[in-house]
């Protein structure tokens, strides 16, 4: 038996009796109110950037430019689909076990 296959077994045995459960440190709670305030923010910025898309295509139509419009709606929609999910996927995986 090699000495690294031997390291990985004792390494599995070892995180097997391991048992953690993350509890948030004391005086985390203005922390999490500052990531509330913050994602807040965010989707205020991203109803924000829609409006902005939308008077932006209305003028691109109407004046006949380019359609720049549909980047900036896309580029909404992605970032507050990533922002509204970030809770979710963060629960997911320090759950994950």
């Amino acid at each position: 038996m090699s000495s690294v296959h031997f390291l990985f077994d004792t390494v599995d045995l070892l995180a097997q009796q391991v048992n953690i459960t993350p509890e948030p440190p004391p005086g985390s709670q203005g922390l999490l109110k500052i990531v509330n305030w913050l994602s807040w923010f965010v989707m205020l910025a991203g109803i924000a950037a829609l409006i902005y898309a939308g008077g932006k295509f209305a003028w691109e139509r109407w004046h006949g430019g380019a359609v720049e419009a549909p980047k900036i709606v896309l580029g909404a929609l992605v970032g507050g689909i990533i922002a509204t999910s970030a809770g979710t996927i963060m629960t997911q995986i320090t759950s994950a076990k």
